[in-house]
């Protein structure tokens, strides 16, 4: 057996094309020495590298020499031992295709073979532009299948990506709201008076914005970690102002004053979303535009700073101060109404009357219920500070 090799790219028409077809070898079966080189000569422009041999190789080895190989054979004597040596090369060879050429009276016989994937193309043994087209349309075939393998893989890698990044955001959101939390505990054990505030806050505000009609998850979690992080900048506060038993002066006044505009700071730094810095910076504004750091009024507040200026008002009437009594809740109720307008804008004011007491009273139980109360605390600041006296 003789075979003869001819590099039928050397014109090629564009490199992608030659990239794309560098593996694959097409090897011409026939006996006739001219017609294959008129065929290789033909195919040339399809930027293959071309093989000639006037018999079939043999099966010996075939798995690796036939791997990505166009085979053309041509019709011969002896069929019955071509087909059977086709059988055999086609269950060894990887990914190899067969074109038979035949005479346009037996191309019917070969209908058998071509329905049982024996071979994969049947043209006229004198139309080389059928065989042409058959080749061209196998290597865009081809090039088609290696595309979506490669984009499959690709979309595999993306998913396992995006599985992990999703994984990590998670892990990420829970480790910053575990920070938060621990944060605000923190700071409200800094300031006894104020101990659970925040939580009880919190809760407060995401009731009465799903009862304004904000049910957007994201915005509803971004108003919790703005009520959590409300009182962040009493951080920048001295102990001796902030924990002062007596009436400030106006100059402690005015460093109070100060912890909204500090707060904003410090979780601006931290990048996060809107409604997060509003409350923080605006939850001691007030309706009528008397209240700071900037006196805005009415509508210039935004929606979740006035929802938590009432909420949080709700809070402190009925807690514990080492001044004052707590006062119920009914009493609260009476002294928020009252201050619709001014202090409050009257849509929250509205919204908050709309639920029974009872209610209000349960989300306080149902928040505050592990947390100790102001009494039970005081014996164990009072033994802290004797420890630290001794």
């Amino acid at each position: 057996m003789y075979t003869e090799k001819i590099n039928a790219g050397a014109n090629l028409n564009n490199n992608h094309q030659n990239n794309q077809n560098s593996r694959l070898k097409i090897l011409i079966i026939d006996a006739d020495h001219k017609y294959s080189q008129r065929l290789s000569g033909y195919l040339q422009s399809l930027a293959v590298e071309v093989e000639t041999s006037p018999d079939l190789p043999p099966t010996k080895h075939a798995d690796q020499w036939l791997k990505d190989t166009i085979l053309i054979v041509s019709n011969q004597p002896g069929e019955a031992n071509i087909i059977g040596q086709l059988q055999l090369l086609k269950s060894a060879g990887r990914n190899l295709t067969v074109i038979m050429l035949t005479s346009s009276l037996s191309a019917n016989h070969y209908l058998t073979y071509l329905q049982a994937g024996l071979i994969d193309h049947i043209c006229s043994r004198h139309n080389l532009a059928s065989v042409f087209s058959a080749v061209r349309a196998e290597i865009s075939c081809r090039q088609l299948k290696r595309e979506n393998e490669i984009y499959f893989k690709n979309l595999t890698r993306l998913k396992l990506d995006h599985s992990r990044h999703i994984r990590k955001s998670l892990e990420l959101e829970e480790i910053y709201d575990t920070t938060v939390e621990n944060l605000m505990t923190a700071l409200d054990l800094r300031d006894v008076e104020t101990f659970g505030h925040s939580q009880t806050v919190t809760k407060y505000c995401q009731v009465l914005a799903r009862l304004l009609g904000i049910t957007q998850a994201t915005r509803l979690d971004n108003i919790r970690k703005g009520s959590l992080l409300h009182d962040i900048g009493k951080i920048a506060i001295p102990d001796s102002i902030l924990k002062k038993p007596g009436q400030l002066t106006s100059d402690e006044w005015e460093k109070i004053k100060l912890h909204p505009t500090l707060g904003f700071g410090l979780v601006k730094e931290m990048k996060m979303l809107a409604e997060v810095g509003h409350i923080i910076l605006y939850h001691h504004e007030k309706f009528d535009g008397s209240g700071y750091p900037r006196g805005l009024k009415g509508q210039e507040i935004p929606p979740e700073s006035r929802i938590f200026a009432l909420a949080d008002a709700l809070d402190a009437i009925t807690s514990h101060r080492p001044y004052r009594a707590e006062r119920d809740f009914c009493t609260a109720k009476e002294e928020i109404i009252k201050n619709a307008g001014s202090h409050f804008d009257p849509q929250v004011v509205e919204a908050f009357c709309s639920v029974d007491i009872e209610k209000w009273e349960r989300i306080r139980y149902e928040t505050t219920r592990l947390i100790p109360s102001f009494e039970e605390y005081q014996p164990l600041l009072k033994n802290k500070k004797s420890a630290q006296g001794s």
